[in-house]
């Protein structure tokens, strides 16, 4: 270490040097060595250096005072506390020094200083005692400076250390509000301005008294209204603060609205901009507490949006209403009406004469009002989804007229605010509300598609302007309207037109420029009919085309784009059209052929180039003649470059199934290998990609392939199905059976490996749905193919294998339940497609279930396959059927039982009238075996067509409704899943008679009945649905049943109808939430003790109601969000925070996604909300706990950190003291700290499979 204090002294000998180049050199040198982490100082060193930076700091030099100023961060940090001090205290006095320069740099000092402390947090006491010493320094200097340069320095500081480290600086708060507040009325503006950003800081950490002290003061002096001047200032206070703290300030705003609504209507352009200004940060910040005025705000904002009290408007709108009338009246000759496209004429709007008291133009200001006011209508729109259809009744159409507003920067942010409309108007894209489409949402959709034609009117003239900034504008709304509504422009078209190709030929528009005209005709494209677009191919077509040239690749790339959806539009397959497309191919075909065969280009636009080209060929291959082969040969050549390789794949794919039969022979010997290895490439897209591809080659080109050339593909795809990767497997599964219908001599060769990989594959616990099926249809397909090595018996006996082997002793495989059902379905798949066969695989199966011998798998699997064979075809020939049934109800294995039950339900879903008489009267005598009798039962209902159930329906019914009282309660859920499923056979009789029973005196019916609901709803449309919405409502009523078990079953079914269909209960949400939210509070009366042995145990029959509660409002806050007071919501989490283990994991989540949902509500709540987070964190398990109990403690901390995680991600929580404290105790303790960097390493790596899931 002794050679880092010998290399410094040397510097600072060199520092002290009367040549400035040697000070400058030997300053840089400490700098560096000063970065590095290992270096030490000593106290003798330390005091060196902080003494010579402190000098060099008035150095001559402006160069070398630079490079000690940023010595100062670093040294912070290597220094001991005194010496830290005591360059602060020189700076602080450097600052009221006379000599400029020295002020400046000191004053850049301090900031670099502070800039460096290491935060509160780290519990250094570093930091508190430095900022006390500044801060004192710095409000006398504040207090009673004359020299205003000095002043704002200081107050620049003090905003710098109270926005990082305001919580330090708690014992000087009242001195430091006490110095800042009468700045406010300083003589100079910039004195103000800076106050006011330093009251902003302080507002974010001070004590409530302080904070009510301070909008005390604002708001007397706002009374007092003493001048103009100051009035503006404590307006633009106000606004500050609730930019800055908006959740404190919400309590005031009832006392400070009613003065700003006073002063908007004072004759003072720039007040009446800061009163916008305040009302768009009290909408943003305080929503709830706003909520009241906003009709008067919104008021004001639109009387003054059209606030332009120097200009005259109206001739304008004279001269536009005849020359409208001029376009109407000569229609048919059309050279006239372009001539008037051509060449408007320029309209000037005219100035007003001016008289003596009316302002000049130079001093018209009152564009700053109009803005504002906008900006504000643009918070409201953004934050109040639910006056949707209030904005198009009144703010609409003034927005729309304000379109030609004069001033460019007003014109963006009216520009701005409609498109926040348009996108506030978006139909939500979820499934759940897409299967749920309720004629609510259509009518603000109505109300704007009314209003299109004025939105062209308005705009279509501004596309030619010479402005760049307003025709952006109005392609960025035009863009957003057409994908609102899509189709809505079709009949403004010849309107747009030309103002597209103005703005794509024009030189002087800017790449930008362009960049937006392509993507909003990318958007017109894809929205619209093709049939709109033919009259205008002519004129659209060059400048597109001539983008495709362009120098700049990210025009080029928008404009391949752009062409490609335009191949769509010229001739759309499909439909027939009357178009002739001939004509353009040699416009459309050279300029992206140039880009294809460029290799020196960027990423994107090769990419954009083979899919284009891909689409030329699809839809206009057959007019390409002598240039489609060597096109197709370099398509072969982007094939082999791994960059391009997928997108030419797609491509492939696109050209190969293609309805004009593309003549791809040439290039498929040299291709088919090729894709061949991608099979083995470790690229998911790319083998997915390559499968689809080959699927429709071999189907399209089959008489063009060789054997060699599939076999090279058959041996690349064993390796591909597996367990691991179900969705590869299906898609390659699929791609077997295209091959076994067209070639079915090659199957029969590789039929080995194949079969071994599908084998175990249906031996696998994972596998289901979709994969399943391509397995079924694979082997119905090669049991059909007479070359196939594997009949019909040998592929049975390869299936069951396992199963029958599982028997025997020796037996190493146990099959998962899951492979039971799905040898089952494949064996009844095979007996459909063998129908020789099948008497005797059906007796094999009836033989297994009778022997004795038979092991409880080979039972479970001959019942299984007894009912999958069953539901498709009519077993009543088998006589003994049905006792062998009823005998296996008595197993002493569980698993036989379930699956007898499920197999007498679906065999009597292959023969009702044999089987469904026998099974009710079996329910209605057998008592023991009435459970799983029902079961069958409900395999019924669910399985069979409506049409078959119907002459059943009584006779079911009656059945179920003298079980629904049953005490069991397993046994009324089963009757509840038949009611429910039974009632959708004929809802219009059967749901009234549900609801009938509601009044039933027994809380067990009314349960059964409630739960019956549940089970009526899906998410997909149902005819039900209807009837459901207008009773439903009754059946909610039960939320208030004095039962317990009857509130808890009406919270699932609740639950249910948010989840899957959130239509049945929007409207209601306001009678309802008020029992939801009482069944979160714990009832004392519910709990017991218990007294197990020596021990006492306390049991909580409440909970699971309350949990249940928990979970209807988690499900809520997805499908209801804008339906809730969120602030009565959060009261409820709040409580919740501090419940049982169970509910605490619930509003741990819960509180994580409101952090995303409404991050504005969470913030105002942050203090109420942090201490139960921080109590969870921070307790201990007792010494000598169970196991469970310290699982349980850590899986509780793990699920609260993770909610503190979410709340960190809110833009400016680190503001609130509360969390800045609480964070600070995370990090100073090692087990909090571990825990939450182990969280933030697991949410990092979320978003990336997220985001690939939903591709």
């Amino acid at each position: 270490m002794c050679s880092a204090s010998f290399h410094i002294a040397g510097l600072l000998e060199k520092m002290a040097s009367s040549d400035k180049d040697f000070r400058f050199m030997a300053t840089n040198d400490l700098m560096m060595e000063l970065q590095k982490d290992s270096i030490k100082l000593d106290e003798d060193s330390e005091k060196k250096v902080v003494k010579m930076l402190l000098k060099l700091l008035e150095d001559k030099n402006g160069e070398v005072q630079n490079l000690a100023v940023k010595c100062l961060g670093p040294l912070v940090g290597k220094v001991k506390e005194y010496q830290v001090e005591t360059i602060v205290d020189t700076l602080c006095t450097n600052m009221l020094s006379d000599k400029e320069q020295l002020r400046d740099i000191s004053s850049i000092g301090l900031k670099t200083v502070i800039s460096e402390l290491p935060p509160a947090a780290t519990g250094s006491t570093m930091t508190a005692n430095v900022c006390k010493k500044i801060t004192a320094q710095l409000t006398g200097a504040i207090g009673k400076q004359e020299d205003i340069s000095v002043q704002l320095e200081a107050l620049d500081i003090l905003s710098d250390m109270l926005s990082r480290l305001g919580g330090t600086l708690y014992s000087f708060h009242s001195s430091i509000l006490s110095c800042l507040l009468p700045q406010l009325t300083s003589p100079r503006l910039a004195v103000r301005k800076r106050a006011i950003v330093a009251l902003g800081h302080l507002v974010l950490t001070c004590s409530g008294n302080i904070f009510s002290e301070l909008t005390e003061h604002l708001l007397a002096e706002l009374k007092k209204n003493e001048s103009t001047s100051t009035t503006r200032t404590y307006i633009q206070c106000i606004a500050g603060i609730s930019r800055q703290a908006g959740h404190r300030i919400g309590e005031h705003l009832e006392k400070i609205i009613p003065l700003i609504v006073q002063y908007c209507n004072v004759e003072d352009d720039e007040l009446r901009e800061y009163c916008f200004q305040a009302f768009e940060s009290f909408v943003r910040r305080c929503p709830k507490e706003i909520d009241p005025h906003i009709p008067s705000v919104m008021g004001l904002c639109l009387k003054y949006i059209t606030f332009d009290p120097n200009y005259n408007y109206d001739n304008e709108e004279e001269e536009e209403e005849e020359r409208m009338e001029t376009e109407n009246g000569e229609d048919e000759e059309q050279g006239e009406v372009r001539q008037v496209f051509l060449a408007p004429r320029l309209l000037q709007p005219t100035p007003l004469p001016e008289s003596d008291d009316e302002y000049s133009d130079d001093d018209d200001i009152s564009w700053k009002v109009r803005r504002a006011a906008a900006k504000c209508l643009e918070a409201i729109v953004s934050s109040r989804h639910d006056l949707l259809q209030d904005f198009y009744k009144t703010l609409s159409p003034v927005l729309i007229s304000r379109f030609k507003e004069r001033e460019e920067n007003v014109k963006a942010d009216i520009f701005s605010a409609y498109i926040a409309l348009l996108k506030q108007t978006l139909p939500s894209q979820s499934w759940r509300h897409a299967a749920d489409a309720s004629g609510k949402d259509d009518v603000p959709l109505t109300m704007l598609q009314n209003q299109v034609p004025n939105i062209v009117k308005a705009l279509h003239k501004q596309l030619k302007e010479k402005s760049i900034k307003s025709r952006q504008g109005c392609f960025s709304l035009l863009t957003e309207l057409a994908n609102v509504l899509p189709g809505c422009l079709a009949d403004h078209i010849p309107a747009l037109v030309p103002g597209i190709v103005f703005s794509l030929a024009d030189k002087s528009s800017s790449s930008n420029m362009r960049i937006d005209t392509l993507s909003f005709l990318h958007v017109l494209l894809c929205n619209h009919q093709p049939e709109v677009f033919h009259p205008h191919i002519k004129s659209l077509l060059p400048p597109v085309v001539a983008c495709i040239g362009d120098s700049f690749y990210k025009i080029t790339s928008e404009a391949l784009l752009v062409t490609q959806q335009l191949v769509k539009v010229i001739r759309p397959l499909g439909k027939s059209c009357t178009f002739d497309a001939k004509p353009y191919v040699k416009d459309l075909f050279p300029g992206t052929l140039k880009r294809l065969k460029a290799a020196d280009i960027d990423q994107e636009v090769k990419e954009r180039a083979i899919s284009c080209m891909g689409q030329i060929i699809y839809n206009l291959g057959d007019h390409l003649s002598t240039d489609l082969q060597p096109t197709l040969k370099i398509f072969l050549e982007r094939l082999k470059n791994e960059i391009t390789r997928l997108t030419t794949v797609k491509a492939l794919t696109l050209i190969a199934s293609s309805p004009l039969k593309i003549d791809l022979r040439p290039i498929l010997g040299d291709g088919f290998p090729i894709l061949a290895s991608f099979l083995r490439k470790n690229q998911r897209a790319l083998k997915l990609s390559t499968l689809t591809a080959l699927d429709i080659l071999v189907k399209n080109y089959s008489d063009s392939l060789k054997p060699a050339m599939i076999e090279s593909v058959l041996m690349e795809l064993p390796a591909l199905i597996s367990e691991n990767d179900m969705h590869v497997s299906q898609v390659a599964i699929t791609f077997l059976t295209t091959l076994a219908k067209v070639y079915p001599s090659c199957i029969s060769k590789i039929s080995g490996s194949i079969l071994t990989e599908i084998l175990q594959l249906v031996h696998s616990p994972l596998l289901q749905g979709g994969a399943l099926n391509a397995i079924i249809d694979f082997f119905q397909v090669l049991v059909l193919t007479k070359t196939a090595a594997m009949g019909c018996s040998e592929l049975m006996k390869q299936l069951t294998a396992p199963i029958y082997s599982s028997g025997s002793a020796g037996a190493s495989v146990t099959l998962h339940k899951q492979a039971y059902y799905s040898v089952a379905k494949c064996v009844a798949a095979l007996s459909s497609a063998c129908p020789k066969e099948a008497p005797g695989i059906l007796n094999q199966f009836i033989q297994d279930v009778k022997s004795p011998k038979s092991s409880p798998a080979v039972k479970v699997l001959a019942f299984l396959a007894l009912a999958e064979m069953g539901r498709t075809m009519n077993l009543s020939a088998q006589k003994e059927l049905k006792t062998v049934i009823l005998e296996a109800f008595t197993s002493p294995s569980e698993e036989v039982k379930s699956a007898a039950s499920y197999a007498l339900g679906n065999i009597s879903v292959g023969n009702l009238k044999e089987y469904l008489p026998f099974m009710l009267k079996e329910i209605g005598s057998q008592p023991k075996r009435q459970y799983l009798l029902l079961h069958s039962l409900k395999e019924v209902i669910s399985s069979s067509p409506a049409d078959g159930l119907k002459p059943y329906v009584e006779d079911i019914w009656a059945l179920l409704f003298k079980h629904c009282e049953c005490t069991e309660e397993g046994t009324r859920n089963v009757v509840a899943e038949c009611l429910g499923k039974l009632t959708l056979v004929n809802p219009s009789e059967l749901l009234p008679r549900l609801k009938k029973q509601l009044s039933s005196g027994s809380p067990h019916a009314r349960s059964t009945v409630v739960t019956a609901v549940k089970f009526t709803i899906a998410d997909q449309p149902q005819p039900i649905d209807a009837l459901l919405k207008s009773c439903i409502g009754d059946f909610l009523k039960t939320l208030e049943d004095s039962d317990l078990n009857v509130r808890r079953v009406a919270l699932a079914m609740f639950n249910s109808a948010a989840h899957n269909k959130p239509s049945l209960i929007r409207e209601l949400l306001n009678a309802v939430l008020p029992s939801l939210y009482s069944e979160t509070k714990v009832r004392r009366e519910l709990i017991r003790e218990v007294e197990m042995g020596p021990f006492k145990h306390t049991v909580d029959d409440g909970l699971d109601v309350r949990k249940a509660a928990f979970e209807c409002m988690y499900t809520l806050l997805e499908s209801c969000l804008d339906r809730l007071d969120i602030y009565e919501y959060l009261n409820h989490v709040e409580d919740g925070l501090k419940d049982h283990y169970d509910i605490r994991m619930l509003t741990f989540i819960m509180l994580a996604r409101l952090s995303t949902l409404c991050p504005n509500a969470v913030l105002q709540r942050l203090e109420r909300l942090i201490e139960p987070l921080r109590a969870t964190c921070s307790t201990k398990v007792k010494a000598g706990s169970v196991k469970q109990e310290f699982e349980k403690q850590d899986e509780l901390k793990r699920s609260a950190m993770r909610a503190v995680a979410a709340l960190l991600t809110i833009p400016e929580v680190e503001k609130s003291p509360a969390m800045a404290e609480f964070s600070s105790q995370i990090r100073s303790n090692p087990e909090m700290a571990s825990l939450f960097e182990s969280i933030q390493k697991d949410s990092a790596s979320l978003p990336a499979t997220e985001s690939m899931d939903t591709s």
